[in-house]
């Protein structure tokens, strides 16, 4: 470990984050037309020194400045009286000078109009803005659904990236505001380590073409699997049909919404229910509502396990309730009364607010009793 490390770990520095991709070698096939300016530079150079010590008789040294500031056109002077013949060398110089330089400016204009250089840049600065986001989500395809999850993933202060392959994404991304965004296809390795996907949350792809999802979930996958990373992605897709549901399911991806079956669900409850159209809204769906409802999985070792919903004490340790218990063979009962038993795998639908929740599955996920059940 060197000084500087030693320096670091003891004011406790934490060292940027980059990128996983560099984009620097992309910029050299660019910079290729730069060539002949940078030869035609050395051979005048080369030549006026060689000029300066054979016309005029001068020193190494002072035939290479006398070269510099003349081939640059400074107008510093003469550094030793010149002849006739080196004058006339000295004003071939500066017309040498003056074509290369120009030469170099057109080409960097036309280098800078052609914008590869520029875009090449500003992806790479936000390569690093990306680099510097932890369990965020990956959102694939722009569309009118992801303007909507991208709405809510800001009210709740939730990092994502937008990922499109499309040209029109630089116009959408400041249209609506996307503080970080790739232009790429979202099913492509370099893509995934382009949007740091090791450090992400989860993906979410909405794509309407039945293929796109089916691509993208099954890359994911095996980019897990490839990179040997510590925990699944959480995958969250759209199907239009039911047979797509389970296919998306059977590849992999966690979550499957399906518009036409939400659509037909929330207005048959309308029609049912007038009263409780906007429950969800209200209960669920608000960034200022302190509560929080989600599913926690009961391991095998757990000390719940077979144990009565009452003796677990849950409720008066976390000050959580559990709603709902669904067994490992999929069925759902609803507001479990004390008696029912826990089972091993099972998944306990809790309700209470998020640090209560985080409380919950870590006494849940222990082996041994906690010790809060003795002041119980």
């Amino acid at each position: 470990m060197n000084l500087l490390e030693r320096v670091r770990k003891f004011l406790h520095w934490e060292v940027s984050p980059k990128p996983a991709v560099k984009l620097l070698p992309e910029v050299y096939p660019h910079l290729k037309a730069f060539r002949l300016p940078l030869i035609l530079t050395v051979i005048t150079m080369l030549v006026g020194t060689i000029g300066y010590i054979v016309i005029d008789d001068f020193a190494l040294m002072d035939a290479i400045y006398q070269t510099g500031i003349t081939f640059t056109t400074v107008g510093f002077g003469e550094v030793a009286p010149i002849s006739d013949a080196g004058r006339i060398f000295t004003i071939t110089l500066i017309i040498s000078g003056f074509a290369v330089f120009t030469s170099a400016i057109g080409i960097l204009v036309t280098e800078i109009n052609r914008g590869h250089i520029v875009a090449i840049l500003k992806e790479r600065k936000m390569l690093y803005d990306i680099a510097r986001l932890k369990k965020h989500f990956v959102v694939c395809y722009h569309n009118d659904y992801t303007l909507e999850v991208i709405k809510q993933l800001k009210e709740n202060h939730i990092p994502f990236v937008v990922i499109d392959p499309r040209e029109e994404i630089h116009q959408w991304a400041e249209e609506y505001n996307y503080p970080t965004y790739l232009k790429a296809e979202p099913h492509a390795e370099l893509t995934m380590l382009k949007a740091h996907l090791a450090s992400a949350k989860g993906l979410i792809t909405l794509s309407s073409s039945m293929s796109d999802n089916i691509a993208l979930i099954a890359s994911v996958r095996l980019f897990e699997k490839e990179h040997f990373l510590p925990r699944p992605y959480y995958i969250i897709s759209s199907a239009q049909s039911i047979t797509d549901i389970e296919k998306l399911k059977k590849l992999g991806a966690d979550t499957v919404v399906s518009p036409t079956k939400l659509t037909a669900q929330r207005v048959s409850a309308m029609a049912s229910r007038p009263d409780m159209e906007n429950l969800l809204e209200e209960f669920l769906y608000k960034s200022d509502n302190p509560l929080d409802m989600e599913e926690v999985k009961v391991p095998k070792y757990s000390w719940t396990v077979l144990k009565k919903l009452k003796e677990t004490h849950i409720r008066e340790m976390t000050n959580t309730s559990i709603i709902g218990i669904t067994k490992k063979d999929g069925k759902f009962s609803a507001m479990p009364k004390g008696d029912v038993l826990i089972t091993s795998e099972c998944t306990l639908l809790i309700i209470g607010t998020q640090s209560d929740i985080t409380i919950t599955k870590d006494i849940i996920r222990k082996r041994d009793k906690p010790k809060e059940l003795k002041f119980v």
